[in-house]
């Protein structure tokens, strides 16, 4: 039973992980952070790093531009 339920915490935090790094690496992406984005693949922190920033200058345009 003990290993059943080590075995399922391990796969559930597995999946978050993944889960939460695609999401911080899009949202990096969307905000003009694609340098980050690269570093990113290699050392992670830098995605949490990215989507934390605010958006780049270009960013903040191409958005505005598609909001008209």
């Amino acid at each position: 039973m003990v290993l059943a339920v080590s075995t399922f915490l391990g796969v559930s935090l597995g999946i978050l992980y993944f889960v939460l790094l695609v999401v911080l690496g899009v949202t990096s992406l969307r905000k003009g952070h694609w340098v980050m984005f690269i570093i990113g693949i290699f050392l992670p922190l830098f995605w949490v790093i990215g989507a934390v920033m605010p958006p780049t200058a270009a960013a903040l345009a191409k958005g505005q531009a598609q909001q008209q």
